[in-house]
């Protein structure tokens, strides 16, 4: 039996060379780690020479998490997020570099380049400047002075920049800022300084082009998003307004100036909404009240009250309400002397009013500004067919009734005047010829303006009685002299000839 003492004394006589396998395994594994990042790094450097950007970078990443301290691998990052326009990413594998190797001119100097275009002028030149004092090759070197004398360039016109906006000389400011955008294309402050500049000389789309371009610069620039809907709301475009302020609430749903301004967008855009569905239902007393709340919701700005005047003018001209139609477009048309739909509006309720000229002269104005819209060019020739059958024979007006009246009241006209006209009423032979012509026009104006189908022609501007207009015999015939009309009850629906009138 071995001694317990002699048995530790051999044990303990293997304990070195326990250690030194212990030792060479734990090298193994680093050296496979090693060998992990130093395979991924070489396939994403070839994967990268190839242009396969999304495959260098997942191969990238892989070195970077197998190996956090390998400046080599933050850097090829950085490189392929440039090329993939992700400039943002790129900054801060840079910087890691430079944190873990400070002399690596390459990557100070691309840092640089990215901190000038984010107009971070100062920072900037702080690189370009250690650049110079690390023993940079000639390349690097002229780069670095040529950036290092930009930036301090830049420095000196966005002191300028800011003078001439304080001094509101916005035109100045404006070109200065110009200039400073050409390099410092990420500096959201400097499209926000110049889209306020706009703002001041009424250059809105300007204005909202730089506001927006600023808005995806900041991750939370709820203020970019506030600017653009006030500059919409401005401009009477409610719709895109209201998409702009909830993209800002998304960002911040308890912004106190988006909210309110939310509600107040909401609520005139429903209005406007209600109304436009109202006259696709051909409501149109509903559509004009909803545009009358819609002008007391907004008042202060002019567009949304000549939206809803031209608006109100459409259901005024459609209800052929027409008197209140074409004062309403009048009001419209001082506003905007080219608004087409205030001016066909007007030209029907013109129409309805009998006053054929001012229509025509209507059509003319809005035919000038839309040459290509074929319901200008109808109601221009129907204006023109009407104005010519006024000067000739007018069956509403031989029955005195308006265009809008209805079937009951050109019964009822007629009755009226074919009892006052009837020919055995007079008994002087020239009046009785004269009464006889004027019955016979009575009873015609009633034959067209009850028939739906004549009314319609008459209406277009066509006298579907005139012997000019029938085609093909298709049309009607009205040659009925005073004997064929003997016997006629005035009192009936226009039907047969029951019986003859003597009037005492």
């Amino acid at each position: 039996m071995v001694a317990p003492r002699a048995c530790l004394a051999k044990v303990l006589s293997y304990f070195p060379f326990l250690l030194v396998l212990i030792d060479l395994q734990c090298e193994g594994i680093e050296g496979g780690i090693n060998a992990e990042v130093d395979k991924h790094l070489e396939m994403g450097k070839k994967l990268l020479a190839a242009g396969q950007l999304a495959d260098a970078l997942s191969h990238f990443h892989a070195a970077v998490d197998g190996d956090p301290d390998n400046y080599i691998a933050y850097y090829r990052r950085a490189t392929v997020y440039l090329a993939m326009g992700k400039s943002k990413s790129a900054l801060p594998d840079l910087s890691k570099v430079i944190e873990l190797k400070p002399d690596f001119t390459s990557a100070r100097l691309q840092r640089g380049n990215l901190l000038l275009k984010q107009g971070k002028l100062d920072e900037a030149e702080e690189d370009f400047k250690k650049v110079l004092k690390s023993n940079p090759n000639e390349k690097e070197e002229n780069e670095a002075k040529s950036q290092l004398s930009k930036a301090d360039e830049l420095q000196r016109i966005v002191i300028q920049a800011r003078t001439a906006f304080e001094h509101q000389d916005y035109t100045a400011a404006i070109e200065l800022l110009d200039t400073l955008i050409e390099t410092c294309v990420w500096d959201s402050e400097l499209r926000e300084l110049r889209a306020e500049c706009y703002i001041q000389i009424d250059e809105s789309g300007k204005a909202i082009s730089d506001l927006k371009a600023a808005s995806k610069l900041k991750h939370d620039n709820t203020e970019a998003f506030y600017k653009v809907s006030i500059i919409y709301y401005q401009l009477g475009d409610h719709e895109m307004s209201l998409s702009e302020i909830r993209e800002c609430l998304k960002l911040d749903p308890d912004h106190k100036l988006c909210f309110a301004h939310y509600k107040q967008v909401k609520k005139l855009n429903k209005q406007l909404a209600t109304g436009e569905d109202f006259i696709k239902q051909e409501k149109y007393s509903d559509a004009v009240s909803k545009y009358e709340s819609a002008m007391k919701t907004e008042p202060d700005v002019l567009q949304y009250t000549v939206y809803a005047k031209e608006r109100i003018c459409h259901c005024l001209s459609k209800n052929q309400q027409a008197k209140e139609a074409i004062t309403t477009c009048t009001e419209v048309l001082e506003q905007d002397a080219s608004n087409i739909n205030a001016l066909k509006d007007r030209a029907e309720a013109y129409i309805l009013e009998e006053r054929y000229e001012e229509a025509i002269k209507d059509y003319e104005v809005a035919r000038d500004h839309s040459d290509n819209d074929q319901g200008i060019k109808e109601g221009f020739e129907r204006a023109q067919k009407l104005l010519k059958q006024s000067q000739k024979k007018d069956y509403y007006k031989i029955l005195g009734v308006k265009r809008s009246a209805k079937k009951k009241e050109i019964i009822k006209a007629y009755r009226k005047l074919a009892m006052q006209w009837h020919p055995d009423n007079f008994q002087e032979e020239n009046e009785k010829k004269q009464a006889e012509k004027k019955f016979i026009d009575i009873a015609a104006a009633k034959e067209v303006l009850t028939d739906p189908e004549m009314r319609k022609k008459f209406d277009s501007g066509e006298d579907p009685l005139d012997p000019e207009n029938q085609q093909g015999g298709g049309g009607h015939h009205f040659h009925r002299s005073w004997n064929q009309w003997q016997g006629f009850n005035p009192f009936s629906s226009g039907g047969p000839f029951n019986f003859k009138f003597h009037f005492n």
